[in-house]
């Protein structure tokens, strides 16, 4: 078993013992949508720390998504419990780039590409290209790519 995910199998059962149901629930979906990744496709495997990060990164974008939804939906209480259940996911993520940080990287990004001859709004893949790598999992998909255009469109 990986090191991530048996941290949140022993953080799981500390969970239960302590009786806390958002922490231990939150927990349990986590470790199924693990295992489901682990048992989607032809042949049964084990995740890297890598693959469970993604996977983790996932739930908490899904719990992310529904707190927006059921707070446009004004349902006050459950946008409160997603909301809850996405920062105990947090705590197994990378820190999280500030604006700054991923704007610095992006604007050396859009220099290594203008030197490979990339230009203008066209230049978006190869930007993404090289900055993906470096922000992998310390920042949303979203986040970078709003940066991107946003310094490729001389802003």
């Amino acid at each position: 078993m990986t090191t991530l995910k048996s941290k949140l199998q022993d953080d799981l059962n500390a969970a239960i013992k302590e009786r806390d149901e958002l922490r231990s629930s939150t927990l349990r979906l986590t470790l199924a949508a693990i295992t489901k990744e682990e048992v989607a496709g032809k042949e049964k495997r084990e995740l890297s720390d890598e693959d469970v990060l993604k996977v983790i990164t996932r739930e908490a974008k899904k719990r992310r998504e529904a707190a927006e939804a059921f707070a446009q939906g004004g349902r006050t209480e459950q946008a409160e419990r997603e909301k809850a259940e996405g920062e105990v996911l947090a705590q197994y993520l990378p820190k999280q780039l500030s604006d700054d940080e991923l704007n610095a990287i992006v604007a050396q990004a859009v220099e290594e590409a203008k030197a490979a001859g990339a230009e203008g709004p066209r230049a978006m893949g190869a930007v993404m290209k090289i900055v993906n790598p470096k922000v992998a999992g310390q920042a949303e998909g979203g986040r970078v790519a709003a940066a991107v255009k946003k310094m490729l469109a001389g802003g």
